[in-house]
């Protein structure tokens, strides 16, 4: 692979407490001869202090010349990064500090495995993306992309949401409950397992719509081609708004009527691997570790 010459470390301070793990991964990548910047990957609160010692730049200022960015974090932090990594061609490489990192290819005591970096031993794993795209009307009041999944569902409002699911234009659920999750194969192992949705592998090729709660005992998972449109709608029925969210961002309120059309996103992710693992060997660890 590409020699890397130029590192972006995106720390979330949250989880990596003092900087110790990027404080660490900046001595193993400069000692290999690499150039690194600190970035947060997202703003952080007005009362939080930033270490006098750390220089952070500016994470817009420094995608051009960079050759890929290593996120410290949790899954979270990752997908927080994955859509602006991916708008400018740049891979990601996770080192996880949090729960569960089913994303992240290091664990934080395994940073010795940077230094394969500078000579480019290292693989390129490309994920899918979707794209959403919501209609009010005649208008687009909504577009963007997301590397795990989105949700669209009733919030805190404690009565159901009315939902109708299409394939293609032609219906494939309809029911009350308290939402649906449209996730790609990445997803499946977040938000739509925990709601009763499959594992996929994430070379898999296919979109995944899950209920959330349904009252409906005839709604369950589907497994659409990958080449579908899936569209969602609040049915005229409904009594509440919804809430729209992409990877967990911040969430759209959707009135009745408004469409959500999802489909596969031209861009994809690509993850940096340095290790030989299949997706059953991280699955098998990462289950266990939850026990």
């Amino acid at each position: 692979m590409k020699r890397v010459k130029k590192v972006i470390l995106a720390p979330n301070p949250y989880r990596d407490k003092d900087f110790h793990t990027v404080r660490d991964a900046v001595k193993i990548l400069q000692h290999s001869g690499l150039e690194t910047r600190l970035c947060l990957p997202f703003e952080v609160d007005r009362n939080f202090t930033l270490p006098r010692d750390l220089r952070f730049s500016r994470l817009e200022r420094e995608l051009p010349t960079a050759d890929l960015i290593v996120c410290f974090g949790g899954d979270g932090t990752i997908l927080h990064m994955s859509k602006t990594a991916t708008r400018a061609g740049i891979p990601i490489l996770g080192v996880n500090i949090g729960t569960m990192g089913f994303m992240a290819e290091l664990e934080n005591t395994e940073l010795e495995q940077l230094k394969r970096l500078a000579a480019g031993d290292y693989t390129l794993d490309s994920r899918m993306m979707l794209d959403i795209t919501v209609h009010r009307d005649r208008n687009i009041i909504y577009h963007d992309i997301c590397l795990n999944d989105v949700v669209i569902t009733k919030g805190a409002v404690a009565r159901i949401v009315h939902l109708a699911v299409q394939c293609d234009g032609i219906q494939a659920m309809e029911f009350g409950g308290d939402g649906v999750i449209v996730a790609t194969p990445t997803g499946s192992t977040a938000y739509s397992l925990s709601a009763g949705g499959p594992m996929v592998e994430p070379e898999a090729n296919g979109i995944l719509v899950t209920p959330i709660c349904a009252h409906d005992v005839a709604s369950r998972c589907i497994v659409a081609s990958d080449k579908r449109v899936i569209t969602v709608e609040l049915t005229q029925n409904a009594r509440r708004n919804a809430y729209l969210s992409a990877d967990g961002g911040k969430a759209l309120r959707m009135e009745m009527g408004d469409q959500a059309i999802i489909k596969k996103s031209a861009l994809e992710t690509r993850l940096i691997r340095l290790k030989d693992r299949s997706f059953y060997d991280v699955v098998n660890v990462k289950i266990r570790n939850c026990r």
